[in-house]
């Protein structure tokens, strides 16, 4: 079996699908180790695809956690979720179909047994939610979906899990998938609720890729789609409204909201959405905040251009006023695809200078000018820092020593305008930078002084 789709990271896809409230998503945390995939008690939780790294026996492969599909439900939500799950389906090289054994076959597994018959990829069948080993014979009548052997497990408290990640291991090391030359570009989109952060996505991608609804807070998860652009592997982070705390704590769009900030943590760029038709708020300066912390860069997005009455200067400039990285800013529609194709460009741009080394001598020559045409004030007495060497020591996010007579005669005004002329040189807008002022160490008087080389006259040197 091959693949030919692109995928983030070079694994074999494994769709975990099933009815609403079968436990998918408990699955997939259990199975990964973690907590990545959102769970409530709430049914219907889960809508767009969610992607998982996975490691089992030295077999490494992605778990894709979907939302429930319901066949017979015909509203515009469910529509959309089915569409997804079936997306995940396609692409996928192995298929664990999810039952709740406790309340027994439905016929909903029966359709979604039906549909996976037809489909060339393997399947197993998992029954989730068998507590106790007493309750094992609840498996049996599911041998009637015609997939093979149920899997007995209990997703809630571990039971039969390692026996199911063996099969599925065996399976997805049997997927032949071409090996990655680098690591993907993480583009995260992040914004407050309905800002036009799935469309956005999709209109990247020239597909329904993500749910897209006038309801706010549709997205609930970090949802991750690899793509190739211009033969580059990038990874597109559709990502839950940021909200205040206090409004939503322990909702589901708290839970949402945490992921979204981790997604923005892994990211090499973020790209804060803000809503051009209501204004610039600030809640959209406290979402490009959080990215700056995060340490990825940071371009701003003034979506739905076209209907939006806002002065791009007096953006920009609350926005510079507010934002230390002082990031770029593209105005854009996802409805009529205005900008979308510069704002994906100049977020690779951004990535691009993120992970980029300044040679040393560039760096130095750059700090003598500085130093030249705007000297460090006094302090302390008169005294005035003396800089004598600055080398990048680190990328992704870029982090710079400079090495200084005492670093207490630093002021802040020298150091932020010493930053922003860096950032003007090498078109460092919206990267994040770290710049250590470090005193040079004096030699210990107990130290031999070394040998002085005489240089010209007659001695032959």
């Amino acid at each position: 079996m091959s693949a030919e789709r692109p995928t983030a990271d070079g694994l074999p896809q494994v769709a975990v699908v099933g009815f609403p409230n079968v436990g998918k998503s408990t699955l997939v945390n259990r199975l990964a180790g973690g907590r990545e995939a959102v769970v409530h008690p709430e049914a219907g939780v889960t809508r767009d695809r969610k992607r998982i790294e996975c490691e089992w026996n030295g077999v490494r492969f992605a778990l894709v956690d979907t939302g429930g599909v319901d066949l017979a439900a015909g509203d515009e939500l469910s529509r959309a979720v089915q569409e997804q799950s079936r997306a995940a389906i396609a692409e996928a090289d192995v298929v664990v179909l999810v039952v709740d054994a406790r309340a027994g076959l439905r016929a909903g597994d029966a359709e979604l047994a039906k549909m996976l018959r037809g489909a060339d990829v393997p399947v197993v069948v998992v029954a989730n939610k068998i507590d106790r080993a007493a309750d094992e014979h609840l498996t049996a009548e599911f041998h009637k979906l015609g997939l093979g052997e149920p899997h007995p497990v209990s997703a809630a408290h571990g039971h039969g899990t390692g026996d199911l990640l063996d099969a599925i291991a065996t399976l997805a090391s049997a997927v032949e998938i071409a090996p990655q030359d680098e690591a993907p570009v993480r583009i995260a989109i992040i914004g407050r609720p309905n800002v036009g952060k799935s469309s956005l996505l999709n209109a990247f991608l020239g597909t329904e890729r993500v749910i897209v609804s006038e309801v706010a807070g549709t997205t609930r998860d970090a949802i991750d789609t690899a793509v190739e652009i211009d033969g580059r592997a990038v990874v597109l982070v559709d990502t839950a409204g940021l909200r205040r705390h206090g409004k939503i704590a322990g909702t589901v769009a708290y839970y949402a909201q945490l992921r979204s900030k981790r997604a923005a943590e892994r990211a090499d760029v973020a790209i804060v959405v803000c809503d051009t038709s209501e204004g610039l708020v600030s809640e959209d300066l406290r979402a490009a905040a959080l990215a700056m912390k995060t340490g990825c860069a940071t371009l701003i997005a003034l979506n739905k251009w076209d209907a939006g009455q806002v002065d791009l200067g007096d953006a920009a400039g609350r926005l510079h006023k507010r934002l230390r990285l002082r990031p770029p800013i593209v105005v854009c529609s996802a409805k009529t695809g205005r900008g979308v194709p510069d704002l994906l460009a100049t977020a690779l741009g951004l990535a691009e200078r993120r992970a980029d080394r300044i040679p040393t001598p560039e760096l130095n020559r750059l700090l003598s000018d500085v130093v030249a045409a705007t000297p460090p004030p006094s302090r302390r007495g008169g005294k005035r820092l003396r800089t004598y060497y600055i080398a990048q020591v680190e990328t992704a996010p870029p982090r710079f020593v400079i090495q200084v007579n005492d670093r207490r005669l630093i002021s802040r005004e020298w150091a932020f305008h010493f930053e922003n002329r860096l950032r003007e040189t090498y078109g460092l807008q919206g990267v994040p930078l770290i710049i250590d002022y470090v005193p040079r160490k004096r030699r210990s008087l107990s130290q031999p002084r070394r040998p002085r080389t005489r240089s010209g006259g007659g001695g032959g040197h």
